[in-house]
């Protein structure tokens, strides 16, 4: 049987409301690292927009337009998707270095990864519904809170980052 491994290729979607909370999400291999959605490509030919799109929906069961209904859980099917013009490209990455703990799930070899940061602006009263393998608890914060309890400099710089691309529309 053969090991799959993680493209080295990711996307980091920082989730707000109009008020600029944040939704920071704990994760469940690591309980007090908080995080923003994050998540490797499925297969190489999957775009940015696709990966981002999916794993908002797996990981807080919230619906962008675009996101293949094979992928939406039946009872999932009536629940409102947010137009796909709510989330966007900054067009800026980053690279890191792979945490030594999760560098098993990566190919002999690979260290670094590269991030393409995403906004999804949602409304105030949206649901969450976690993916109870991967978080633990969501929470909202103001922009400033959520940056600070972090555990990953990148998600914390996009973080701050965030009222400069609000203001760009």
């Amino acid at each position: 049987m053969s090991t799959v491994h993680k493209i080295p290729e990711s996307v980091l979607v920082v989730i707000h409301n109009p008020r600029l909370d944040v939704l920071l999400i704990e994760r469940a291999d690591r309980p007090g690292f908080w995080q923003s959605v994050t998540g490797s490509k499925d297969v190489p030919e999957e775009s940015l927009l696709e990966t981002a799109i999916r794993e908002v929906y797996e990981e807080t069961g919230i619906r962008i337009a675009g996101l293949p209904t094979h992928a939406v859980a039946r009872d999932e099917m009536k629940v409102p998707e947010l137009p796909l013009e709510n989330l966007r490209d900054w067009q800026l990455s980053n690279v890191y270095e792979i945490y030594p703990v999760w560098r098993h799930r990566y190919a002999p070899g690979v260290t670094r990864n590269t991030e393409h940061v995403f906004s999804l602006l949602v409304p105030h009263d949206i649901p969450v519904r976690l993916a109870p393998r991967e978080h633990l608890q969501h929470a909202w914060l103001p922009w400033r809170e959520a940056a600070d309890k972090c555990f990953s400099p990148s998600n914390a710089e996009a973080i701050l980052q965030l009222p400069d691309h609000i203001r760009r529309d």
